[in-house]
Parts: C-alpha cells; structure tokens; sequence
C-alpha cells in the first residue's frame, strides 16, 4: 500500500471542493501545484475523501477493541459506543469505551517475552479481522469491505461532505424514446414538518391493511406512523406527532426500566400479511417481533452479528432472518423460538425470499444463491454463475421464477428445476443494488448505481424500458398495487413515479442533493401514498415534509429525521391530473 503526496493533495482538494470552500480549494491548487497533477479525475469518486476516513475510522475502532480486550473476545454484541473521528486521533486511545468488563488485564510490555509477544500480536490481528467482519458486511468491492447496508451508510456518510449544485437536470428519454419533460413537481408550498428519528432512516415500510407507515433508524429505533388522514392539510402535523410510537432496540439481559439503547441500526422491517405484527433485524444481531400498537412481543437471538434481512412467510407462523455470521435462521413467530439455523453460505448472507410456506432462497457476499427447506441439512439447489456479491433476491410466484441482481452487473432469472439460469441480463453499466417483481408478475424492475431504472418482460425474456432520469445511484423500485406505476428514489434526492405502459415519469419530487439521499420507496396497499426513506446531514431538523396536491385524492410521504424525512406527495389519479 502506498500513496503520493500529489494523490492526497488532490482527494483533500476534491473534499474543498465537494464541500463549497471553492476559494479554499482554488489557494489549495495553487500552494499544492496540482494544476500541473497527472492524475485521472474522471475516475475519482465523489465523496472520496469521506469515504476513506469511514473506512479507516472503522479499522481504528477494531484496532482498539483488540487493545482493550486482549482476551481476543469479540464485544460488539455488548453495549459500546462506537468510535468518534476526534477520538481515533487522541494522543492516548480511548480503550476504557471498548473494554470488556470481563477482560483479562493487559500484560506489561516489559515483562512479555519475544514469543509471547508475537503470539500476541497474531491475536490481536486475528481480533481485529474477526471485529472489522462484525461491523461492515464483508463483501468486497474494488478491495473495500462493504455489503448492502454498509453501502447505504457509505452513501450517508458521503452526503455530509457533499454541497448542493443547482445544475439543470436534463431531458431523458427511455429505451423507446420517451421524453420526460412533462412530469408534475410537487408543490413545495404544501409541506408539513413532523418530529421524526434522531439519526438515519435507511428503511420504511407499509402496513399491508392500514395506513401505519414503519420506519428503522441509525438512532436505534424503529418508529410506526400513523398516517390515516395525512392527505388532508388541515389536519395539524401535532396530531401524527402524537399518533407515533417509538420501538427502542434495547440491549438485551437488562430490566425494563434500565434499558438502553443499542446504539445499532435498525436494518430490516418486515410487516406480517395481516397487518398485526412488524418484525425488525438490528445490526446488534437481533430478530425482534412488535404489535401494531408498538408493543415489544419477543426479542429473537442467534445471529453472531448484524441482521442484513428479515421476511415473514405469507402463512404468517414463521420468520427468515439473515446476517453477517453466514446463516439464515427460520423463526417460529407463535412461540418466539428458533425452528432451524442454515449454514450453507461461506459469507455474509445479504437476503432472503420465501418461495412456500417452508421454503426460501437466500443469497450473499460470497456469490452464490442457495434454495433451502426446513428440515433438510442441505440446500435443494444452488445456484451459481455471478461473479461478484449477490445484493438482492425476489421470487414471483405467477412465473414460479427466482430473480438475483449482483455488483457483477447482471440480472438473472432462474427456474426451480435448473441450475443454469433462464435469462442472464447484463444491460446495466454499473452494480444493481435492488430488484422488485410486479404484483400482476412477470414484469421485474431493476434499480442501478448507473443511475437507471429497467423494466424486463419475464415472458418475453427482454429488456421493456429503460427509465433513465436520475442523476445519481437508484437505491430503491417499487411498483404500485395495480401494477400501473412505479417509483423510483436516487441518492440525487429524487424520487419519480413512472408510468409502466408509456415510460413517461408523470410525477417528480427533487430535493436538495446535499441533504441526502433517497434510500427506500413504498406504496401503501391502496396506491395512494409512497413512502420514502430518505437522508439529510446538514439543515434539516426533526421534520417530515408533506406535499399534496389538490387536485388529487392521494400523496406522496418521504421519511426524514435529524436527517431524514417523510415527503407526502400525490401519487394516485396522475395521469389524469396531467392530462389536465
């Protein structure tokens, strides 16, 4: 590893730049010469300098767990605070934050032998590995430890250095030569704030029967909105203030009343097809179930470590979790205990999708998808042909076919009865992050850092449209419950609903880039509202935006907190509204 002190030079004045100190980073240049630099900036990242301060942020808080622990016994199950940037910089490390209670004193370095010593120094690497695999998914991507939450809180941590750049956005076109140069904006005049989390909102998620929007947080909580009536302006936002309730992830093996916060994020949301419990994965390695009024039910622990993902089957009895640790583990819901664990993965497990009542799919880092049944100490088939991490699965069951998108740039669909896969999709430019089947099924829509949105015929075996007017990374798709439109949210701060016949982008919200991205959208079971989690570093305080429109029955909510937020936009009727 080695660096020149023109490369560093160069990502400091990037970070100047990316940030609006432009007469900071214009003396920078000058005292630095790097206007005479040979280096490539097209192939430098935005957000780089931010990115590798994370990244060594993260490594420094492993290095001193192992220093303060030498009994070499991973604490992140524990309640720890994580480390600050100031404070990986000290003189002196703060090692009594990280210390175990339990731990065995460190041994005085004068009185420890040279073999002693460098047995030491092989557990403390051997510590560091296994801790640094504990707080990020250990998925490679270009040489970097990442994985699909870890690549939300990369794009969070990057939103704070970026600045906002009024530029205008440009007139796209879809595959079929779409214009989208008539999408309604969506009044910003018709905005309410509401309190909401403390910190990130990567996730949110629609009660399947009431208007009860869930959201989960770096604050470690999760959070139920109640939402009924939120169309309506003259509601005052005080009232859904009030209506909300706070699931604290506590750490566990304390009373009641002397919880704590985990200081984890809140993962995964999961609600059940009635509509009566929500099931949350937390990056503190626990599975917990909660009523529709809030109420904490079980709390289930296996997972050695964060949880990527969590789906109830359509039965309602079971609960599929996966994690960090390699496993997938199938819950029993009723009795709050572990039915079977799975160890079939050689890596991170990143997701998982129910294909029957007892049988899933799962894939992971280590680039492979598995089909596993409870009751087999097997997978019933495996499915192999990507060639990096496996980001996301998802099961139709009109086509009885299992999607898969991966950071290898391909889609594919795959048949239960064969192990090569029926269609290998590589249109896309750069990483998938997501994919989302149509309820009326065969149609997939495939979400891309190449900043598009495709929409693939399963029937047809080709690729529909391609809706291409994001400027940035698209995290999240979602089809409406008719199956008419789709949504779309981008790390651009936008968020377009689509219509699927036409490929015209009918409605839009654009927000300011340097207040975050969108990281999720989902509609809620009547086709009204569209949620979506989004992130905010700097300006926004404890608000919820609200946007209507009074033409139209129905809106549009984006969740926001310190740095995030719910925008309520119209979403139903559009193509009428446009047509006025």
């Amino acid at each position: 590893m080695s660096f020149s002190s023109n490369e560093l030079n160069y990502i400091v004045w990037r970070y100047l730049t990316e940030s609006g100190f432009e007469h900071s980073a214009y003396v920078f240049a000058m005292e630095s010469n790097l206007v005479d630099s040979d280096i490539d900036c097209t192939e430098v990242a935005s957000g780089a300098l931010v990115m590798m301060v994370q990244r060594g942020l993260f490594y420094a808080e492993a290095e001193f767990r192992a220093m303060a622990n030498p009994d070499n016994t991973p604490m992140l199950d524990e309640k720890t605070d994580t480390l600050g940037l100031i404070e990986a910089v000290m003189t002196e490390p703060p090692l009594s934050k990280f210390r175990n209670s339990q731990a065995v004193p460190v041994s005085n370095s004068e009185t420890t032998t040279p073999a002693i010593g460098k047995e030491i120094e092989r557990e403390k690497k051997g510590y560091i590995e296994r801790e640094l695999c504990l707080m990020m998914s250990p998925s490679r991507n270009n040489g970097t430890t990442l994985g699909v939450h870890g690549k939300k809180q990369q794009a969070a941590q990057q939103a704070s250095s970026l600045t906002d750049v009024a530029a205008p956005r440009a007139v796209t076109g879809d595959s079929n030569g779409v214009r989208h140069t008539d999408a309604v904006e969506f009044p910003e005049d018709k905005v309410r704030f509401l309190k909401c989390h403390s910190s990130e909102v990567f996730i949110c998620a629609w009660n399947p029967v009431e208007d009860l929007m869930a959201s989960g947080s770096g604050d470690s909580t999760a959070r139920i909105w109640n939402l009924a009536g939120s169309e309506n302006p003259a509601t005052p936002s005080r009232e859904f203030e009030a209506r909300t309730k706070v699931l604290k992830h506590c750490t566990s093996g304390e009373s009641e009343k002397a919880q704590q916060p985990s200081n984890k994020d809140v993962t995964s949301l999961d609600w059940d097809a009635a509509g009566d419990l929500l099931a949350t994965g937390c990056y503190d390695g626990f599975a917990r179930i909660w009523t529709a009024e809030g109420r904490l039910r079980c709390t289930l622990g296996a997972h050695k470590g964060p949880i990527f993902a969590l789906k109830w089957n359509s039965k309602g009895d079971y609960i599929l979790s996966a994690g960090v640790d390699k496993s997938t583990i199938v819950w029993d819901a009723v009795k709050g205990q572990q039915v079977q664990q799975f160890h079939f993965h050689t890596a991170s497990a990143l997701d998982v999708d129910w294909i029957t009542n007892d049988t899933f799919a799962s894939c992971s880092t280590d680039k492979s998808i598995h089909v596993s049944r409870l009751g087999c100490d097997k997978p019933i088939r495996t499915y192999l042909g990507h060639r990096n991490e496996v980001n996301a699965i998802k099961y139709d069951q009109h086509s009885n076919r299992l999607a898969s998108c991966s950071d290898d740039m391909s889609l594919k669909i795959w048949s239960l009865q064969e192990d090569q896969p029926v269609y290998d999709w590589k249109a896309h430019e750069k990483e998938i992050y997501t994919i989302r089947w149509s309820p009326l099924g065969h149609m997939l829509a495939s979400a891309s850092f190449d900043h598009t949105v495709r929409l693939w015929d399963v029937r047809r075996g080709e690729l529909v449209r391609t809706l291409s007017r994001h400027n940035d990374p698209v995290y999240s798709v979602s089809f409406s419950p008719d199956g008419r439109y789709v949504a779309s949210g981008c790390f651009d701060r936008s968020v377009f609903i689509w219509d699927i016949q036409t490929g015209k982008c009918l409605q839009s919200y654009v927000g300011e880039k340097r207040k975050g991205g969108i990281f999720e959208v989902s509609w809620n079971s009547r086709g009204e509202k569209v949620a979506a989690s989004a992130s905010d570093g700097t300006f926004i305080s404890n608000c919820w935006f609200l946007y209507t429109h009074l033409k139209a029955v129905s809106l549009f909510e984006l969740a926001c907190g310190l740095r995030f937020y719910f925008v309520l936009l119209v979403s139903r009727h559009v193509a009428s509204d446009v047509a006025k």
